[in-house]
Formats: C-alpha cells, structure tokens, sequence
C-alpha cells in the first residue's frame, strides 16, 4: 500500500501538469505588429525616421542602432507587399533596404563601438533607403 501513494501523488502532479499546458489559450495566428495596411506602414515608417540613426548615420555609435535596424527587419517585406506589382521602385528600394540591413547585421554591426567603416556604411544605405521608401510610399500608396 505504501508504493500506491507516490504513485498517485506522481499521477495527479502529471495530470495537473498537462492541463496548464493550455491554459494561456491558443497562440496568435498572423503576423502580430507587422504593418498590414499602407496607412500603417507609413505610421511606421514615421516612427522610424525621428530615430537618430536614421536622422545621422555617419554620426552614430554603430552598436547603438541595433534596436532600429531590428525594428526595421520586417519592413522590406511589407514594402513588398504592399508594392505589388503595380509600383516596382517601391520593390527595388526594399530590396536595398534588406541588403543596408544585411550588411549591418553581417558585419556585427550591434557590437561596433565607433562611427565608421562598413558599419557607418550600412547604417547610411539603410537610411537612404527608408527616406525613399517613405516618400514612395507617402505619393503612391493611398493611405486613406
């Protein structure tokens, strides 16, 4: 008798253990946060360019910029997105925004500590590219 008990205690500890496993409910389907609609993605674009690695990028501590670039990493595809077929210049500048991203991120861009170099490089392609994004996006996408 006293080998049953450890096992039922074990067998309710399990039991009660599986059922948390669903607690939370179900996890989210989409993309959470992307921008979805060109009014979003010009809101967003908005926020990126008050940023000051986009304002400066010659000026700023590589390292610094990480969180804006990681930021910026879903945007080439959304710019795609929303491009479609009908405005390709929009689709050339995402693509020049995934290589300035690309370059950062090869490059260990987040650890460099001072402007300058292929870091200071990537961080002005990637500005570049977002300004003309912006404005692409702002005179070809209705966003009302």
């Amino acid at each position: 008798m006293r080998t049953w008990k450890p096992l039922i205690a074990l067998g309710a500890l399990a039991l009660v253990l599986a059922g948390c496993s669903n607690e939370a409910g179900p996890t989210p389907k989409g993309s959470v946060g992307q921008a979805q609609t060109p009014y979003a993605l010009s809101v967003k674009l908005n926020a990126l360019t008050a940023d000051i690695c986009f304002r400066d990028p010659a000026g700023s501590t590589p390292r610094g910029c990480g969180k804006y670039v990681t930021e910026l990493g879903s945007t080439p595809g959304v710019v795609r997105e929303q491009a479609g077929t009908k405005h390709p210049d929009l689709v050339a500048e995402a693509n020049a925004l995934d290589k300035g991203i690309g370059a950062y991120r090869d490059n260990h861009c987040d650890t460099v500590p001072a402007p300058g170099g292929v870091c200071t490089t990537a961080l002005t392609t990637i500005s570049d590219s977002v300004r003309s994004i912006k404005q692409l996006v702002d005179t070809q996408l209705p966003t009302g």
